[in-house]
């Protein structure tokens, strides 16, 4: 237990300041930014030959939601008209695809590296773990998304269906958004509880990890509505940049995640050091600035 909340928050933030988190969030949105169509193409390539391509952008557009609220319909038709050329792709193209699909988890890596520095100054990742990680994320995103269109086509035909209950009809369409819902909650929360284990050097305990990522998993909840009533009502981005307006929402919806994510790492971190008995030293630990 934390026996100072107020003292282990303010340390956090000094310890995310101290290692330029707003920064390192930045870098990690631009190359999520960079990554995100292509790892979508590579993904929906190798699934649409087991499921249905509509079934896949389908549900694609729904968790992308989560992702960029309300500006997953523009990545959405991108990725289509991608798909609707997919002859054309070649070899040298796929592979470049795969390349990029990547970044965003090597960039991830190496801020994850900088906020456990503790960590990393023990121990080493070897290169070939660090350069194979990111493809087996790409793998776990791919079979996890073949998952949830199995799972989410079978709940719309749930909520196709009724049930008669004391001479009355009722629907369970509203059923079947609810469990829509929590199917997308429940995957976001064990897709960041597996970065928290798997990204940082040596191995965090799994109770670390999933107060961690249910955490910026609620926060992120908050936050997107937030944006989305923004984007709706108050933002006069599209006034400024014009046709650039969708990469500039989807890269401030990227960043805004990423300092969310990044935060709950740093703050997994120093309650480790906390255990430890290694704050007080860890304050001078690695400064960026």
């Amino acid at each position: 237990m934390i026996e100072r909340p107020g003292a282990f928050a303010l340390r956090t933030l000094k310890g995310f300041r101290a290692n330029q988190g707003l920064l390192l969030a930045g870098a990690v949105a631009y190359y999520a930014l960079l990554s995100i169509v292509p790892l979508l193409i590579v993904t929906v390539i190798a699934l649409s030959h087991v499921v249905d391509q509509g079934e896949l952008l389908l549900t694609i557009g729904r968790y992308l939601e989560w992702l960029i609220p309300g500006q997953s319909q523009a990545v959405i038709e991108e990725l289509a008209g991608f798909m609707a050329h997919r002859e054309a792709v070649g070899w040298l193209l796929l592979l470049t695809l795969i390349f990029f699909s990547s970044l965003a988890f090597t960039v991830l890596e190496n801020a994850m590296s900088v906020i456990f520095f503790h960590r990393v100054s023990i121990r080493r990742r070897h290169f070939m773990i660090s350069a194979l990680l990111p493809y087996c994320y790409i793998l776990s995103l791919g079979i996890g998304l073949l998952i949830a269109t199995l799972v989410a086509g079978s709940l719309q035909t749930i909520g196709q269906e009724s049930v008669d209950l004391l001479g009355r009809t009722w629907s369970l369409s509203g059923l079947s958004g609810v469990l829509l819902y929590l199917l997308g909650l429940v995957g976001e929360i064990l897709m960041l509880t597996s970065v928290y284990m798997v990204m940082p050097v040596g191995r965090l305990s799994l109770r670390h990890a999933l107060i961690g990522g249910v955490t910026a998993a609620l926060l992120w909840e908050i936050t997107r509505h937030i944006l989305v009533w923004y984007f709706a009502t108050l933002s006069q981005v599209s006034v400024v940049y014009g046709s650039m307006t969708t990469a500039i929402f989807v890269l401030l919806s990227l960043e805004i995640a990423a300092t969310l994510f990044l935060f709950g790492a740093q703050a997994i971190a120093e309650y480790e050091r906390t255990e430890d008995g290694t704050d007080e030293e860890s304050e001078e630990a690695f400064h960026t600035d």
